[in-house]
């Protein structure tokens, strides 16, 4: 899919489909009234028959109207400007990539910005490419007889005067941001027999020779246990497939100015271990690596940017499964920071390999630290697939962060990190243990990784719920890449 924005004039457009809006009650905006006058009063006569209202989300596809240059013009309901919200918005441009590519228009050129769809130009516009780029994309590339590419292949955004500086910019960061989310998709899609630690590994060093920005390394099992990784490696046990762990560094700025570091869960397929998952659904358990996967994902974008910032990404990646070596209900284990953890349940493996991912982490001395891991149902059950859950040991940063999540629309919704709970991981036998009962779950979890990340700034991105769908729709969803790379960008204006 090819974007770009200019200046037009709806009217005189040589495209295979113009797409103007028309506010609910019947009123044209300015680019319709355009098309309007020039063919004649034709869209005023439409909407006096009735043959479209204006309610958000309706279309109506027109062809060869006299006086317009165009092929085709899509008209799309707008609603009532004064009920517009984000969710609004979004259904707005979903109902008009669904009726474009629901035509044979190979081009469209869209007057969304001026047309009242959301009052910030630049948000609408990154929905825009966000939209397109998810319609446009497959995830059928293993089957034999793959499914046709969208129609649809270029798509030029128009306003009616000359476009900003800040929108051309806008529009540059969403393509790129839009390219992560589709490498975090298409990795996220993999099945467990392909996408391994060892083939997440060769992903990460692929990228650092396609950007000469990120440099890449990956540790191996024995590299590890010289660094007293005990935690990580006791979830590993059980598998055949070597555990890797993987170091991405981007210096887009002075190397003296300190990173963030975004830590990604990559756990390529989780049986739960000895405290075996139920059968139903396991095959989803092929997305537990969607936290590694949104971490090479936001370095495609950031990379694609050039964003002058520095950032490392730190991905624990391996498998849980069981077998006579994997770990038991009741093993102790000593972790890189040299705490011990008695393992209660083998399936809570997620916040194991990421203790010792943020220990290591602080050998950057990090300005901020990010961890993102579906790490517990608790949280699909708490915030459903809407929003996902967020904690941090600072109160700023958790307003940064949400702020880049209302701006991307990948939302995220801050839960308590109180000291109250801690208790609830005491054990008798070992420093903590590794769950901390029903109650609570997602913050319990969160309140185990806080006893690691004491000496830095830091956050904690729960996307178990957010992460993929399930059903007919089933796949990944490659959040939070737009959250993170907001996040980013943000940090990048601040400095």
């Amino acid at each position: 899919m090819e974007f770009s924005i200019k200046q037009a004039s709806p009217e005189k457009l040589k495209s295979a489909c113009v797409v103007v809006g028309v506010f609910e009650g019947g009123k044209l905006s300015a680019a319709a009234q355009l098309i309007d006058k020039a063919a004649k009063h034709l869209l005023s006569d439409l909407i006096a028959q009735g043959d479209i209202s204006g309610k958000a989300s309706t279309t109506l596809l027109l062809h060869k109207l006299p006086g317009v240059a165009a092929e085709r013009v899509l008209l799309v309901g707008l609603g009532k400007a004064t009920q517009l919200n984000q969710k609004v918005s979004t259904d707005i441009l979903s109902a008009t990539f669904t009726a474009l590519n629901g035509s044979p228009a190979k081009d469209a050129t869209l007057f969304i910005v001026d047309e009242g769809i959301g009052k910030d130009s630049d948000w609408v516009i990154k929905q825009a490419v966000f939209t397109a780029s998810e319609q446009a994309f497959r995830a059928d590339g293993l089957k034999s007889k793959p499914s046709k590419v969208a129609t649809l292949k270029s798509i030029t955004f128009a306003t009616l005067a000359k476009p900003a500086v800040s929108l051309k910019h806008a529009l540059d960061q969403a393509i790129a941001t839009a390219h992560g989310i589709e490498l975090a998709k298409t990795l996220g899609n993999l099945p467990g027999n392909i996408c391994t630690p060892t083939y997440l590994a060769a992903k990460a060093l692929a990228l650092g020779k396609e950007h000469k920005s990120i440099r890449t390394t990956v540790l191996e099992e024995k590299d590890m246990q010289k660094l007293g990784m005990g935690s990580f490696l006791s979830v590993t046990r059980g598998s055949e497939q070597p555990a890797k762990l993987i170091t991405l560094e981007y210096y887009g700025a002075d190397k003296k100015q300190k990173p963030i570091v975004l830590v990604g869960k990559g756990i390529t397929f989780d049986t739960g271990g000895i405290s075996l998952k139920p059968g139903a659904e396991m095959d989803e358990m092929k997305y537990d690596m969607c936290g590694a996967a949104s971490v090479l994902g936001t370095f495609e974008a950031i990379a694609q940017m050039g964003l002058k910032i520095n950032v490392v990404g730190v991905i624990p990646t391996c498998e849980n499964m069981p077998s006579g070596r994997a770990t038991k209900p009741g093993d102790i284990v000593t972790s890189m920071s040299g705490q011990t953890i008695e393992i209660l349940n083998t399936d809570a493996e997620g916040r194991l390999i990421l203790c010792d991912a943020l220990t290591y982490s602080a050998k950057f001395n990090p300005d901020t630290v990010i961890d993102i891991a579906t790490l517990t149902g608790a949280c699909v059950i708490a915030l459903g697939h809407v929003a996902s859950g967020l904690f941090a040991n600072e109160d700023k940063l958790a307003r940064e962060l949400l702020a880049a999540g209302e701006q991307s629309h990948d939302r995220a919704w801050q839960l308590p990190l109180w000291e109250d709970y801690q208790p609830l991981l005491d054990s008798n036998f070992a420093d903590m243990q590794n769950i901390g009962g029903r109650a609570g779950g997602t913050i319990t979890a969160a309140c185990f990784l806080a006893r690691f990340t004491k000496d830095y700034r830091w956050a904690h991105l729960d996307i178990a719920g957010t992460a993929w769908k399930s059903g007919k729709d089933k796949g990944s969803t490659g959040r939070p890449v737009p959250l993170l790379t907001q996040y980013l960008i943000n940090r990048t204006a601040s400095k």
